[in-house]
């Protein structure tokens, strides 16, 4: 067998990734339209109002019921940099949904969110975000939820329409593909504090620590060379929407281990790792990013980190997915925090998955 370091494993590593995936959660037949070599924007929202995913749909519903007043309050121009900011722990606007919203207002952005996570994670979005939000005014889950802020930019004749939410471990978006090359409408954040700030080894509760459970199955696979190769000191750490930059163009700088120099084992296990962070989302969501990191996958990097590991059990809290064009930065001390940026790498925009 020809050593996964040789050229023909690294022209192998692409075919080899998309072919497991044919198998898994992620597979070709849940997503058509990438199983044919369409775009990231075919795959998500289509070309007719029928294919038009229900969070889209519900965020136009929205716009469409403001006021002159609110409008001029939380509208704003599609390219206020505003749009693309992310944070652990903020809001986007001063006005809060629970006070500055209409109670048909704040239902529909309540089933934007949830219809922003898959079927089967939405309960535990809910929960999670009820959890983390809670304070001393805000008692039943609608006025927790009520806490969060909202903010739409649009351009002039609304062609383009964004919705985002932001709260304590959370910043989501809904943009009906209006960015174009950029997965989930732009850099989204999404944690958890299951049990109080600090957390226990094994992070009881926490509806995100699969995520880094399957993340160390992957590692506890690698041979002590590829360890050495992908376990480092310090992580990035954080610091606001610097902590999503992407290294485009600088692909040498990438840390930790090349999904190329991984066994066609290991690289199968690291698509369990991809569908286990993409399995919160939508479909519509899935695909894309699916999309953009297959076209990237050949320089995929995955990296975990010594400092901050809880209980020093060597199940690393701290570890990041990251290519020439997307992060996602798992950091799991104290408790959850996750930095996701996933955009269509620049030299391939043109070129459709394989």
């Amino acid at each position: 067998m020809k050593s996964p370091h040789s050229s023909a494993g690294h022209r192998s590593s692409r075919r080899d990734f998309i072919k497991q995936a044919s198998g898994g959660a992620l597979s070709a037949a849940a997503f058509p339209a990438m199983a044919l070599g369409g775009t990231a924007q075919e795959a998500s929202v289509g070309k007719t109002p029928s294919t038009i995913p229900k969070a889209e749909k519900l965020a136009r519903e929205l716009y469409e019921s403001l006021s002159a007043l609110q409008k001029k309050r939380i509208v704003r121009p599609y390219e206020d940099d505003l749009r693309q900011r992310v944070e652990n722990n903020w809001h986007i606007l001063h006005e809060r949904v629970g006070t500055f919203f209409e109670r048909d207002q704040q239902k529909l952005i309540a089933d934007i969110f949830l219809n922003l996570h898959s079927e089967e994670f939405r309960g535990r979005a809910w929960d999670q975000f009820i959890g983390d939000n809670r304070n001393r005014r805000a008692k039943t889950p609608d006025e927790i939820f009520g806490t969060s802020s909202v903010a739409l930019f649009a351009d002039p004749d609304v062609r383009k329409l964004e919705f985002v939410l932001t709260g304590r471990h959370c910043t989501r978006r809904c943009d009906g593909n209006a960015e174009k090359g950029i997965a989930f409408g732009g850099p989204i954040f999404y944690g958890h504090a299951a049990q109080g700030f600090y957390e226990k080894a094994d992070h009881p509760g926490n509806v995100y620590w699969f995520q880094a459970k399957r993340a160390n199955a992957l590692y506890d696979m690698l041979d002590p060379k590829q360890r050495e190769k992908a376990l480092k000191d310090n992580s990035r750490g954080e610091d606001g929407t610097r902590t999503v930059e992407l290294k485009e163009g600088r692909e040498k700088n990438l840390e930790g281990i090349a999904l190329r120099e991984m066994t066609a084992d290991q690289r199968a296990e690291l698509l369990k790792v991809v569908e286990a962070l993409l399995e919160p989302f939508r479909k519509e969501d899935r695909a894309e990013a699916l999309g953009m990191i297959q076209r990237q996958v050949d320089e995929l990097h995955l990296a975990f980190y010594r400092n901050d590991d809880i209980g020093n059990d060597r199940v690393w809290d701290i570890w990041q997915l990251e290519g020439p064009s997307m992060i996602w930065y798992f950091r799991g001390a104290p408790h959850v925090h996750t930095w996701v940026h996933v955009k269509e790498p620049e030299n391939k925009k043109s070129k459709k998955a394989v």
